[in-house]
């Protein structure tokens, strides 16, 4: 044998007997891993574009950041002073150049009005508007998704008429007229439920462990002040979850009414089994996998629309801080909410995909 071919043999040899196993990757695993970079793409552009218009939004306010924080009879020296401080002299590109090289490095700048990393304002803030949202979701939940399957059962009947007046109700009425309403009502009138805050006025919240006072009060084993809790949260929670409402009982219509006319309900039906088992056990899981976009998004919808409601009743939580921060012309304070809050709906939207696949793996194998 030549010294070329037992080179080439030798070769084999050695790559035959020492080549690595053939790795075979799952399809879920596949799939995940395929729309984690899909997302991680699209979150990118997401949170340049939401940057980007809320900075020249910002920006083409009419205002002084400078001058507020100065007052008004400061000098146009000590104003020009605090404008250079700011970074506010620099021309706009640099301003958003420096803002976005930041923010690579997972800062989003100091609050003009607090004084704060805007990062540790929106941490102290967010949990007392998550837990608002979460309440609110739940109610939405707990009363659109009956009201929808009753809607779908009784078609064009008086309980379905009924049903539908109610959710383009709650889809049309504005949130601060419905939570002015409220406590006009509820604390100015009847005086049953408190109309503003967290907690009743002089009492100390509970050592923070999950930032959810409903939790916290529980872990505290504080009863009272888990009922104190509790009952600040009813009114907003309706005003946030009522606007939210009509949107969840009419998809869930749509999709029950689609249910009800495939085959398998009659076959069931055929079967002997009940009417509402039918609905139940078999109609109802089949409309939840379409609606799972609608309860998933309408958190994110939820964590936007606190900004009004915060602000009627004076809830301490991040949509009552960007209110503030818009009324002092706090740039990065808007900014960073803006970002938060965008970030959380694309990974809203990434759960949604999973849990489609997980739901209905029939979605997977098509794609």
């Amino acid at each position: 044998m030549t010294w070329p071919e037992w080179r080439g043999h030798g070769s084999a040899v050695f790559a035959k007997r020492f080549a690595l196993p053939t790795v075979r990757v799952p399809r879920c695993l596949m799939a995940f891993l395929n729309i984690l970079r899909k997302r991680v793409g699209g979150l990118l552009l997401v949170v340049f574009g939401v940057s980007l218009i809320t900075f020249s939004i910002s920006h083409l306010i009419p205002g002084d950041p400078a001058r507020l924080i100065a007052g008004d009879r400061a000098t146009d020296a000590i104003v020009e002073n605090i404008r250079h401080q700011l970074g506010l002299d620099l021309p706009l590109y640099q301003q958003y150049g420096r803002y976005m090289l930041d923010l690579l490095h997972g800062d989003l700048g100091t609050s003009i009005r607090t004084n704060r990393p805007v990062l540790e304002d929106l941490q102290a803030f967010f949990p007392a508007t998550l837990e608002l949202a979460l309440v609110a979701l739940t109610l939405s939940i707990l009363v659109g998704v009956p009201l929808g399957v009753l809607s779908a059962v009784y078609h064009n009947r008086f309980i379905d008429q009924v049903a539908r007046t109610l959710a383009v109700t709650g889809i049309s009425t504005p949130a601060f007229w419905l939570g002015l309403g409220l406590i006009v009502l509820f604390y100015g009138h009847l005086n049953w439920l408190p109309g503003s805050g967290r907690l009743d006025e002089g009492l100390q919240p509970p050592p923070t462990v999950t930032g959810f006072y409903l939790i916290d009060t529980l872990l505290a084993g504080d009863t009272a002040l888990f009922f104190n809790a509790l009952k600040h949260l009813i009114l907003p929670a309706i005003t946030l979850g009522f606007v939210n409402l009509g949107i969840v009982a009419r998809q869930i219509r749509s999709a029950m009414l689609d249910q009800l006319g495939e085959d398998y309900i009659r076959t069931a039906r055929a079967y002997g089994l009940s009417k509402w088992s039918v609905i139940l056990r078999h109609a109802l899981p089949n409309a939840l996998i379409p609606s799972i976009t609608v309860l998933g998004l309408t958190l994110g919808d939820l964590l936007y629309g606190a900004v009004l409601t915060e602000t009627v009743f004076a809830w301490p939580g991040m949509g009552a801080y960007v209110v503030k921060s818009i009324q002092s012309l706090d740039f990065p304070a808007v900014m960073g909410f803006a970002i938060l809050v965008s970030f959380i709906y694309v990974l809203l939207n990434m759960v949604i995909d999973l849990l489609y696949r997980l739901v209905d793996p029939r979605i997977g194998e098509v794609n």
